[in-house]
């Protein structure tokens, strides 16, 4: 069994678009469940305890680049480093894969105008999609945890799904979406799910990296982690990039 647990990085509002942060990402990430569930959450409450001495701490990329709650210590030079290091040493070491949507804002609706598609249900589609056929090639099936974003827009999302199950994806007969994609879930991020954390971290330094920021170090070790094509692609693979090809981007993660 695998489990994909997503979280995003910018607005999913077209209405009035932010110049200065015009993505949206849905980052995904995927794990062997029983490694996830024996392995991968002791090591997150491990690093937790060895920085903040308290394992209910949540990670938020939020939080942390605010300097509140728990991280207020992040201002303290010394503490940021040291954090920075273990968790991108965290990141490093855990097993598991990246698949993530992003929505180029202006573009998409530009293209399709009224017609344009919400930027976390179309991002959605798009990782389901992937994901059922990462479970094709691994034989197994899945579940996927989303991270809650208030009564309206968890209805919208699970409203999403159910569409998905009875419609399918461009590439993906219902029946076997329906067959591979065992659960769908919606859990707050007060419910402390250590999967939702990870793919909170990868969903920042992948809007960064699209909107020409500088990446850092845990953006290279995400580009690591993308599913990738048989000759090692990432873009349309790990990395759907919407609208466009994604030709600009391939050669900048190359160089990234």
């Amino acid at each position: 069994m695998k489990v994909m647990f997503l979280d995003e990085s910018g607005d999913h509002n077209l209405g009035k678009i932010d110049k200065q942060y015009p993505v949206f990402v849905l980052a995904g990430v995927v794990f062997d469940f029983k490694y996830y569930s024996e392995i991968a959450r002791v090591l997150i409450k491990d690093f937790k305890r060895e920085v903040f001495q308290d394992d209910k701490v949540i990670i938020h990329t939020a939080d942390i680049y605010r300097n509140r709650g728990a991280f207020t210590k992040m201002k303290e030079s010394d503490f940021r480093q040291a954090f920075y290091k273990k968790i991108n040493e965290l990141i490093a070491n855990l097993n598991f894969e990246v698949l993530a949507a992003a929505i180029l804002k202006e573009s998409h609706k530009d293209n399709y105008g009224i017609f344009a598609l919400d930027p976390y249900l179309l991002s959605l589609e798009f990782l389901v999609e992937r994901f059922v056929f990462s479970l094709d090639k691994s034989g197994e099936k899945g579940m996927v945890v989303a991270e809650s974003r208030g009564r309206q827009l968890d209805n919208q999302l699970e409203i999403s799904w159910l569409n998905l199950k009875v419609k399918g994806t461009r590439y993906v007969r219902p029946e076997r979406l329906v067959e591979k994609i065992a659960d769908f879930k919606i859990v707050k991020k007060s419910e402390i799910v250590e999967g939702l954390e990870v793919a909170d971290l990868m969903a920042s330094p992948i809007g960064r990296f699209l909107i020409n920021k500088e990446t850092k170090e845990d953006f290279k070790i995400i580009k690591q982690k993308f599913r990738k094509g048989r000759q090692g692609q990432i873009i349309g693979y790990g990395l759907i990039i919407f609208p466009g090809n994604g030709e600009e981007f391939s050669s900048r993660l190359l160089s990234s």
